[in-house]
């Protein structure tokens, strides 16, 4: 997928419930460590760093699950920016089985902040010019 942020996750032990699949609230996180991984990785701003001073809370997630996951199954994970304002990004994202099988997709909301008065308060902040010239690199084009 072109201007896409791209990972691979194995379906471990640890995310699968009784029934064998995956549990929905284990997609979330690896949703969230796909996040974690674009900002460390193609923004260079690892969430160790980037939680000093504000941070990227997720704002709206709309999720549709297409297909099960199973335990050692091999999930390929696409994060992509659909809008970028000033201060929030939407993002689609799925997940793919290697047959380009959809497992889920679905659109997620980020929101960049800055934290005040010793964290008891958070305040959108714009993305910096450097940030933002390396965010359009994901945007999704028609």
């Amino acid at each position: 997928m072109e201007n896409a942020f791209i990972k691979k996750e194995k379906v471990r032990f640890q995310h699968v419930d009784y029934a064998g699949i995956v549990f929905y609230p284990r997609f979330l996180e690896m949703l969230n460590c796909l996040v974690e991984d674009f900002y460390e990785e193609a923004l260079n701003m690892p969430f160790k760093n980037l939680h000093e001073t504000g941070g990227i809370p997720t704002v709206d997630l709309k999720i549709q699950f297409k297909k099960a996951a199973r335990l050692g199954d091999e999930l390929t994970k696409y994060l992509w920016i659909n809008n970028l304002g000033s201060a929030s990004m939407a993002c689609g994202f799925k997940f793919e089985y290697p047959d380009s099988s959809v497992c889920l997709e679905g659109e997620v909301t980020l929101v960049r902040v800055d934290f005040l008065n010793d964290r008891k308060e958070i305040k959108a902040s714009a993305f910096p010019p450097a940030m933002r010239e390396i965010l359009e690199k994901y945007l999704k084009r028609e």
